[in-house]
């Protein structure tokens, strides 16, 4: 089924096509988000990849599909990550230029202050969070301790903490907004 889909895609089909897309974009999106990291640029990322499989679709030659287009996608999410650090770079370059003694420790005299706010308000949304969340939460991210410690101080397999810590980012992502820590 697969092959008559892709053969009839290649061959102009439309709706081949979309049915292609609604297979495959989780996958796609999964793979993209594996190395940026970022839900916005990685849902960007994947429109402009289904983008260059269509424009490819004629290249492709029956070599596994869902290698192929993991293939693209990777590489074009690799390609984004670099023109990010590029982008960012340019940015602290051309700052830097501007930057005299004292402006850089007003600086990082404000940049203390807002990481502690940022950090008190993280702490106090931490409250709202499940117990068994809360504590992988804080002793992961806000302590730094090991999925071994956590397991030893908890008393409980390594396995039972990383199940714990993976709930615990869903929670985080249902429940907790960017914009409300920044």
């Amino acid at each position: 089924m697969e092959e008559s889909l892709i053969y009839r895609a290649k061959n102009g089909n439309e709706q081949a096509f979309r049915l292609l897309i609604e297979t495959y974009k989780d996958y796609v999106f999964k793979s993209i988000y594996g190395v940026l990291r970022n839900q916005k640029d990685a849902e960007d990322a994947s429109q402009e990849v289904w983008i260059k499989i269509y424009t490819s679709l004629q290249s492709y030659e029956g070599q596994g599909f869902k290698t192929w287009i993991s293939r693209i996608a990777v590489r074009h999410a690799i390609d984004c990550k670099r023109k990010k650090a590029r982008r960012s770079e340019e940015l602290v370059d051309e700052f830097a230029i501007g930057i005299d003694v004292n402006s850089e420790r007003n600086h990082l005299v404000e940049r203390s202050v807002l990481q502690k706010e940022q950090k008190q308000l993280m702490l106090k949304s931490l409250d709202q969070a499940p117990a068994a969340y809360r504590d992988v939460i804080e002793g992961y991210y806000i302590k730094g301790k090991t999925y071994q410690q956590l397991a030893q101080e908890q008393n409980v397999q390594v396995k039972t903490i990383e199940t714990r810590l993976y709930r615990a980012r869903l929670w985080i992502r249902k429940h907790w907004k960017e914009e409300d820590f920044l």
